[in-house]
């Protein structure tokens, strides 16, 4: 039996979804390909060379120039403009990485760590040192989410194995999930965001109806999983509190051991195995676990709102074969920036230049934003930008309109 070369599970992962937009066009090598998708592949991958030997064993003809492609009808001026954007960051090193900056965020990681732990240590287990010990937790978390982001994409080492590795030391062992089960979800988000049957990230299993489109449909087909016109009021109830601390896990641990992956098994295993010594000490069997529970209801309500305040309350329809840069402008919007946005978001504050160039690090975002703003100008795409509260409050407003479009439509369509 033959090997997979290092890296090769990893990059055959990224492949899948960029492949989704690939193959629809004139060549599955992104070098012969002057399409849109082209820059797919070339937003996933830093080293194209070394990802196109795998693209070979695909390659199933070409397309005589009559047949049709998803292509026609893109904005070829606005791709060609992009890719030039993209040189010219390049030549900035934009994607050059601050490595001082990661390492003083894993620094700033593991001293929230140890406060924890102290505060239990010094002032005892009662409620106010609890408390507090949850949220300095929760924050640690929620920083070490960001970061495990920033190693997922490739946006720190040039190697892509160093990368790989820190990814999988960074959510495993200080977060306790896989690297595999968010790989897998997050470039098929990146790929396709806000676009429904492709981004996992819009499906929401009933519990809530998104866009324009989706509370139409379930409004004519008489769809009345929920009461979707009040649920704007519910996700208080059942979005922030619960998706990391119930649906995440669930997803983690079953996908973890459905596919055998004992490699990422063992890194989660890890977090938990030193949370439970650190905490078991102070709490107790069951009230570590009723700890960790604590922390993660905190975080997830971090994480929730920080993530969708980009996302939900842009556009969110069917596939419209869009080229890349139009694609990713109407599912994403920025937060102004400030030392504290940065921080609190992770730089997804910057989510339309994440977006845009996934495999830049964070803190160059700032510097390529100007010539992104500028190229939206000249094709007269919107570009959003708004305070950190409005971009809060717009996620309870754009549930607010979904579920009245739904109500209308069950009602009267």
């Amino acid at each position: 039996m033959t090997r997979e070369p290092p890296g090769c599970r990893r990059v055959n992962s990224l492949m899948l979804y960029t492949l989704r937009s690939i193959t629809s066009h004139r060549s599955l090598y992104p070098e012969r390909c002057a399409t849109s998708s082209q820059d797919v592949f070339h937003a996933f991958h830093p080293n194209l060379k070394f990802v196109s030997k795998f693209l070979k064993p695909l390659l199933i003809g070409e397309l005589a120039p009559e047949e049709p492609s998803q292509d026609r009808g893109k904005n070829s001026q606005i791709t060609e403009d992009f890719r030039v954007l993209r040189k010219t960051a390049e030549d900035m090193n934009l994607f050059k990485t601050n490595h001082m900056f990661f390492l003083l965020h894993l620094a700033h990681i593991v001293a929230l760590e140890s406060i924890a732990w102290f505060t239990i240590f010094y002032f005892g287990n009662g409620w106010i040192p609890t408390l507090i010990t949850a949220f300095v937790l929760a924050t640690s978390q929620a920083q070490a989410g960001w970061l495990q982001h920033d190693y997922g994409h490739l946006s720190v080492y040039r190697k892509t194995m160093w990368n790989h590795i820190a990814h999988k030391f960074i959510i495993g062992h200080l977060k306790g999930a896989s690297a595999n089960w968010w790989n897998h979800r997050h470039f098929q988000h990146h790929a396709k965001p806000n676009i429904f049957q492709k981004d996992p990230d819009v499906n929401m299993l009933h519990t809530f109806v998104l866009g324009r489109w989706q509370p139409i449909e379930y409004g004519k087909k008489k769809l009345k999983y929920l009461p979707y016109n009040h649920q704007h009021e519910y996700f208080f109830l059942i979005g922030p509190p619960l998706l990391i601390p119930v649906y995440f896990q669930y997803q983690i641990f079953t996908t973890m051991i459905s596919r055998k992956d004992w490699v990422d098994l063992v890194w989660a295993v890890s977090y938990y195995t030193r949370f439970f010594i650190t905490y078991i000490p102070f709490y107790g069997i069951l009230g570590a676990l009723l700890f960790l529970s604590f922390v993660r209801f905190l975080e997830s309500h971090w994480f929730v709102w920080v993530t969708q305040m980009n996302h939900i309350v842009m556009e969110i329809d069917q596939e419209p074969y869009r080229d890349w840069f139009s694609s990713q402008l109407s599912a994403t919007c920025n937060v102004e920036q400030s030392f504290f946005n940065d921080w609190f978001s992770g730089h997804l504050n910057f989510q339309i230049e994440h977006h845009l160039f996934p495999t830049m690090p964070r803190h160059n975002l700032h510097k390529v934003a100007p010539l992104v703003k500028s190229l939206c100008a000249k094709h007269g795409i919107d570009y959003q930008e708004k305070p950190l509260l409005r971009a809060l409050l717009d996620i309870i407003r754009s549930l607010k309109k979904s579920g009245e479009l739904w109500l209308d439509a069950y009602l009267h369509k």
